[in-house]
């Protein structure tokens, strides 16, 4: 019987992760399937895990917290992040839950980075924002969460003025904003400020250069999408799968 890998989220029908995996067996020649699992809810999560054949599977937008709650048990970092991305199946039929995606976005942005580059804005406080805010530890560059609705640590997107903007030269879009087919939507920050030694990284991969992207290039500053960080973990997930 074939090995069933999968992506929980909702309203998944782009899924990269699908068409990626899809691809790697084809590839690689392995006799496994990929596909999605769209919930309505979380808890419809019961009903996915009583198919026996499943071995791994990924967890993307709004379900990496959520998830939480159901897993037998936690890695030690994705425990730290608050947010879990890879479930693996043991041999026991224990579920544990990774996370991969600080590591896609670590790898990522590495050869990216300049030596002016202390202090990062994160735009958008969700699941993916906690995988971030946890590379950046590692990389001893302090950040400051940007909210719509902040909570006492956080800045609101009025309050990024020329002093901020200056301080700040690492930009992390983690906001569905630009994504297709809503192309034109970018992060309202002041881009004005931005400078060359500026880098703005955008989670979004659809399109491969999102508004957010263009207004960044306009000013000279390096650019990136999370195409390379969605390559990364996912491969990430994979050796987590089969070790």
């Amino acid at each position: 019987m074939k090995n069933i890998y999968g992506l929980l989220g909702r309203d998944i029908g782009y899924s990269f992760s699908r068409n990626y995996f899809s691809e790697k067996f084809k590839k690689e020649n392995l006799d496994y399937q990929y596909n999605n699992f769209d919930l309505k809810q979380i808890e419809e999560f019961s009903s996915v895990i009583e198919n026996p054949t499943i071995s791994g599977l990924n967890v993307t937008i709004p379900y990496k917290e959520e998830i939480m709650s159901y897993m037998n048990e936690l890695d030690p970092i994705a425990k730290k992040i608050g947010a879990v991305n890879v479930i693996k199946f043991d041999n026991n039929g224990k579920l544990i839950g990774y996370n991969s995606d600080y590591y896609g976005f670590l790898e990522s942005l590495k050869p990216l980075l300049n030596a002016t580059i202390k202090k990062a804005l994160i735009l958008g406080t969700g699941g993916a924002s906690k995988a971030i805010a946890y590379a950046l530890q590692q990389l001893n560059i302090d950040y400051s969460f940007v909210s719509r609705n902040p909570d006492l640590n956080e800045l609101r997107y009025k309050d990024l003025d020329e002093d901020i903007m200056r301080a700040y030269k690492l930009i992390i879009n983690c906001t569905p904003l630009g994504t297709h087919p809503n192309v034109e939507n970018y992060p309202d920050i002041p881009y004005e400020y931005l400078t060359e030694n500026h880098v703005l990284y955008d989670l979004i991969y659809n399109p491969d250069e999102t508004a957010f992207m263009k207004k960044g290039k306009q000013r000279n500053a390096k650019v990136s999408n999370g195409l390379q960080m969605l390559v990364l973990q996912a491969e990430k997930a994979w050796e987590i799968w089969n070790s």
